[in-house]
């Protein structure tokens, strides 16, 4: 009996020890949340919950989702709304706006947005805490369509750096882009803000080789079939272009090389800023997923600790990774 409860005892500080390294390991992870519920991409619903789960794959993230009560477009990949764990909304014609919506911004070290062109509008109350949020150091991630959102919400855009389409025009910033110079164009002249051609794949040049997201990837590399978005224009202050790509042919031919990865500075906060994302095939591009997580590590925590992958894209050959659904137990709200 006394040799058994010697045992225990000698036991016990292992025991407690291996608890709280597991205490400290939960409590370490980085709070992420996304937001999401009108897009005019119709894979948003499945593009949610792959971001979600790219993200907590890690083992770095406890991530959540808060989702708008009037969703807009989500029929095609309806399948997929209960598998983010948020709450369940009410699919409508149009984008209406949610004045209930209040996600409680403090809570996380990033944001990342699913939110597309035509999205309704936050309350006054929610863009003013998350303008607080940012500029006292949070962090925001911008994914492809996130850039159309909302161009009437001046301190929006400039967060975001660039914007396109909903009617931004030459009184919201220049068009940005780099010529075959390597120069970085700021051009005012009046005209259009968005545009794109057909989907492709297309070659990815890195533009800042030292920037934390972007070091250590090739310089030149093969993006799966996407959307290159061009013609994007905005305040662009403290924005710094990671990558370009060039959107067809012509535009080439005339060295306009549009940013497709940015970083922003936005008071205290960072942002990471990525056009790439238009349907499934471009969420399952190795490409798009890298630099998702290394943009959102270095938003979230100002560094960078992944390693570049063994599998990622050479510039003749883009490289996809087939999304699997893993089943956890979320209820929704």
């Amino acid at each position: 009996m006394n040799s058994c409860i010697s045992r225990i005892v000698r036991c016990l500080p292992v025991a407690v020890s291996l608890l709280c390294v597991g205490q400290l390991e939960a409590a370490e992870k980085i709070k992420a949340l996304i937001v999401d519920g009108q897009n005019n991409h119709q894979v948003w619903p499945k593009s949610t919950v792959m971001m979600k789960q790219y993200l907590e794959e890690t083992g770095q993230y406890e991530v959540i989702v808060e989702r708008v009560r009037f969703l807009w477009n989500s029929g095609r990949e309806k399948e997929w709304l209960p598998r983010a764990g948020a709450r369940r909304g009410e699919e409508k014609n149009d984008p209406i706006a949610d004045p209930d919506f209040s996600p409680d911004f403090s809570k996380y070290a990033v944001v990342v947005s699913n939110f597309g062109w035509n999205a309704a509008g936050w309350p006054e109350s929610t863009r003013k805490n998350f303008e607080k949020y940012m500029a006292d150091g949070g962090a925001l991630v911008v994914v492809h369509a996130a850039n159309n959102s909302w161009p009437e919400w001046p301190e929006f855009n400039k967060m975001i750096g660039l914007g396109g389409w909903g009617n931004r025009s030459d009184k919201d910033g220049p068009y940005v882009y780099i010529n075959d110079k390597g120069e970085v164009v700021r051009d005012p002249q009046p005209g259009p803000c968005g545009k794109h051609g057909p989907q492709n794949e297309f070659v990815v040049t890195i533009r800042d080789e030292e920037h934390p997201i972007t070091k250590g990837l090739p310089d030149f590399w093969m993006h799966s079939k996407d959307e290159c978005y061009s013609h994007l224009r905005g305040p662009a202050d403290n924005l710094t272009v990671l990558a370009t790509a060039c959107d067809t042919p012509e535009l080439q031919k005339v060295g306009r090389h549009e940013p497709i990865l940015m970083v922003i500075q936005y008071g205290k906060g960072r942002v990471f800023h990525t056009t790439l994302g238009h349907d499934t095939d471009a969420f399952e591009g190795v490409g798009f997923i890298e630099t998702f997580l290394r943009g959102t590590e270095w938003a979230a925590t100002g560094k960078v600790t992944r390693p570049i992958p063994k599998n990622f894209p050479t510039a003749e050959k883009p490289l996809a990774q087939k999304f699997e659904y893993k089943e956890k137990s979320q209820p929704a709200k």
